[in-house]
Order: structure tokens, then C-alpha cells, then sequence
């Protein structure tokens, strides 16, 4: 019996789905525009850093928005290796 494939964001995909989802991650994120908004996101995520007063609430928010970048991220590093094979 086939174990059921989870993909880079824990759901439970194929993969050529999952490989499709990450190519065109790759493909959105190579163009210029792309990059731009990529770096955008990610100076407002993971290179941001909180203060000591930050409240329990913020910051979940913040390491959700953080998540999802480096989900794009991941996706992208992904997309690149699944091109290669």
C-alpha cells in the first residue's frame, strides 16, 4: 500500500500536484516583479523584529506572516530541485 504523500505545507496532495504548485511558485517569483515583491515580504516578515512589548497577539500574527514567506520560500528552493530531476 502507498503512502500518502504530504507536501512542503502538511496537506495531502500528489505529488505531481504538489511538484506543479511548486514550479509555478518558481516560475511567478523568477521574474523581476516577483523578486521585488518576494524581498518586500520578507523585510516586513522574517527581518522584522519585535520589541519587548510586543503583546501574545501580535506576535502569533507576525509568525504566521513569517510562515507563509517561508513557505513561498520553501517552495521556491523546491520548484528549482523538481526542474532539475
Amino acid at each position: 500500500m502507498n503512502k500518502p504523500f504530504i507536501s512542503l505545507d502538511g496537506f495531502s496532495r500528489s505529488k505531481d500536484a504538489d511538484d506543479r504548485i511548486s514550479k509555478d511558485m518558481t516560475s511567478l517569483f523568477a521574474t523581476p516583479t516577483g523578486q521585488s515583491i518576494l524581498k518586500y515580504l520578507r523585510s516586513i516578515t522574517i527581518e522584522a523584529v519585535n520589541g519587548p512589548n510586543v503583546t501574545d497577539a501580535e506576535l502569533r500574527h507576525m509568525e504566521g506572516q513569517r510562515y507563509l514567506v517561508g513557505l513561498l520560500e520553501r517552495r521556491i528552493q523546491h520548484g528549482h530541485k523538481v526542474k532539475q530531476q
